[in-house]
């Protein structure tokens, strides 16, 4: 499933979403289907330290503080 973002044409509300095969997205404050479809940038695999940071939503043993390269 793609994660898509957006940007509501009714309201100005910029959001993701995630678009399953045939549905039809919905701006989440005014509930419009006249959404604009933002560029996005691909999530990137950096290697293991990076992948398992990420698949784990946590800190990475390396900063604990959540604000190394790794962790954003």
């Amino acid at each position: 499933m793609p994660l898509y973002d957006f940007i509501c044409r009714a309201c100005g509300c910029a959001f993701e979403v995630l678009v399953r095969g045939s549905d039809r997205p919905s701006c989440p404050q005014c509930q419009s289907h006249d959404l604009a479809k933002q560029v996005s940038a691909p999530a990137a695999r950096t290697g293991n330290k990076g992948a398992s940071a990420s698949r784990g939503g946590g800190k990475c043993s390396g900063c604990a503080g959540g604000n190394c390269r790794t962790c954003r």
